[in-house]
C-alpha cells in the first residue's frame, strides 16, 4: 500500500528569489525522498508586481485578494506561468519528477464564487472572482501522479461551470487537495515561525477554539488568517496533521518550526 503524501504549500514570496527557491528545493528534495508529495503555491508579491506594472491596483481584506477581471489575467499569468514553471523546472533540475499543473486541470479545483467574506469586524467584503473548491471535485489525477511517482505542483486556480477561471487562494487550495487526496500531512509555510503572539513568539501548538480566538482578538491579521481558517478546514475534514510552519529554510521546514494545530 503506497503511504499516504505530505502536501507543502508554499507562498509566491519563498520562491522568488534564487536564494529562496534553493531553500525550497533542497526541502521538497528531502520530503520526496521520504514519500509521497504534493506541493500547491501562490503567488505573493510577484502578482503584486505584475498588477503594478500593468497600473491594476491591489485590493485585499484578511489576506485574501479581491479579484476583478484585470487582477484576474494577471493572477493567471504570473501563477500558471512564470512560477508554477519556474518552480516545476528548479525542482527536475534537482531530480525531483516534478509536474505542474493547476486546479484547472481535470477540475482538481472544480469551484464556486466565494461568498462574502466576513471580516473579523462583523463586514461583508465581495472577493470577486475567487473561487472556494468543492469538497466533491474528484482529485483522480493527483492520485494517479503519485501513484507513479512523480510530485504534483499546484498553482492556486480553480474553475467555475459559470465564471471560468477563477482565483483560489493558495492556502484554501492547499486544504482542499489536503482533505481530498487523504494526506497525512498539510505543511502552511510562511515568512515567519507559525503563528506569533501578542509579543511576537510563536505559539507551539493551537486548538481550533484557541485560533479562532485569535483571529477574532486581531492577535492574528492578513495573511495568518487566511492560513488558521485553511488549517481548521483541513483538520475537520480529517487531515492528522496540520502546521503553519516556517519556510524560508530548508531545516525549518524539516524541524517543523511554527504552529501545530491540535
Amino acid at each position: 500500500m503506497i503511504q499516504a503524501p505530505v502536501l507543502v504549500k508554499f507562498g509566491g514570496e519563498l520562491v522568488e528569489t534564487p536564494e529562496r527557491l534553493d531553500a525550497v528545493g533542497e526541502a521538497l528534495v528531502a520530503q520526496a525522498a521520504e514519500g509521497p508529495l504534493v506541493v500547491v503555491h501562490g503567488g505573493g508579491r510577484e502578482i503584486d508586481a505584475e498588477l503594478a506594472r500593468r497600473g491594476v491596483a491591489k485590493q485585499a481584506v484578511d489576506g485574501l485578494r479581491i479579484t476583478d477581471a484585470p487582477t484576474l489575467e494577471a493572477v493567471v499569468a504570473v501563477l500558471a506561468g512564470t512560477i508554477n514553471t519556474r518552480l516545476v523546472a528548479h525542482l527536475v533540475s534537482l531530480g525531483v519528477k516534478a509536474v505542474g499543473l493547476t486546479g484547472v486541470d481535470a477540475e482538481l479545483a472544480r469551484a464556486t464564487r466565494a461568498a462574502a467574506h466576513v471580516t473579523a469586524a462583523g463586514a461583508a467584503v465581495d472577493l470577486g472572482l475567487v473561487g472556494e473548491p468543492d469538497p466533491a471535485a474528484d482529485l483522480g489525477l493527483v492520485r494517479h501522479l503519485l501513484d507513479g511517482g512523480y510530485v504534483p505542483v499546484i498553482a492556486s486556480l480553480g474553475v467555475s461551470e459559470a465564471d471560468g477561471v477563477l482565483n483560489v487562494n493558495a492556502d484554501t487550495l492547499a486544504a482542499h487537495v489536503a482533505a481530498g487526496i487523504g494526506a497525512r500531512e498539510l505543511l502552511l509555510t510562511g515568512g515567519t515561525a507559525g503563528v506569533l503572539d501578542g509579543q511576537g513568539q510563536t505559539i507551539p501548538a493551537l486548538t481550533p477554539a484557541q485560533a479562532e480566538a485569535l483571529m477574532q482578538d486581531g492577535t492574528a491579521s492578513a495573511g495568518m488568517i487566511a492560513k488558521l481558517r485553511a488549517a481548521l478546514a483541513a483538520k475537520a475534514r480529517g487531515v492528522a496533521e496540520v502546521a503553519i510552519v516556517e519556510g524560508k529554510s530548508a531545516a525549518a521546514i524539516a524541524e517543523r518550526r511554527g504552529t501545530r494545530i491540535a
